[in-house]
């Protein structure tokens, strides 16, 4: 992932769209338009990306702003870093596939943007860029060529990318969390349940 760590800097694109509402978890199926005329690979990409967003936005905000500074060791992302990664390689990746990112451009997003509420606004604004980046992309254009940090592979390959990039990070972000005494909602909405059942 170094190589898409130094293109960002560069290429990544961030612009705060008060007009963009954004759905998560399952209020995003409905949010999508046409959804029922999309199969294949592109419908299976973006209820991964429902999944993963929700999951990434639900842990972002249980994480208490005072953890965001927080890093595992010298020269490591810290959590905050880690959320604007994310989102970061949200802008970037679709250009690959011909998506140009939101006007306006933070060459150093990752390290510019700490605050909490800042964090999620970006990170909910960058699942929504790549969501609508698929959304435009015929399924007869998958197939199509496409130069990946100077690699061939196809417009498919970089959404593929894409999907596993962000679960990466969610691995990532989950460590951090349980290192700093955070249970992932999602763990703690199941264990709730369980102790329920025992009662």
């Amino acid at each position: 992932m170094e190589k898409i760590s130094l293109l960002i800097n560069v290429f990544v694109a961030v612009a705060i769209c008060s007009t963009v509402a954004v759905a998560q978890g399952k209020g995003n199926k409905s949010s999508i338009t046409h959804l029922n005329s999309i199969q294949g690979f592109r419908i299976e990409f973006l209820n991964e990306l429902n999944i993963v967003e929700k999951k990434v936005i639900d842990l972002a905000n249980t994480m208490p702003q005072e953890k965001y500074g927080w890093r595992p060791g010298q020269g490591v992302r810290s959590v905050s870093e880690v959320y604007m990664h994310i989102a970061a390689t949200n802008f970037l990746l679709p250009q690959f596939a011909g998506i140009k990112p939101p006007d306006g451009l933070d060459r150093n997003l990752e390290k510019n943007v700490t605050n909490k509420a800042k964090v999620l606004a970006i990170l909910k604004q960058s699942f929504e860029h790549i969501r609508q980046a698929i959304l435009q992309t015929p399924d007869a254009a998958l197939n199509k060529s496409a130069k990946y940090f100077g690699d061939e592979t196809t417009i498919r390959g970089v959404f593929f990318n894409a999907a596993t990039h962000m679960h990466e990070h969610l691995g990532q972000s989950i460590a951090y969390a349980r290192m700093n005494g955070v249970v992932p909602p999602w763990t703690a909405t199941e264990q709730a349940k369980q102790q329920g059942n025992k009662k």
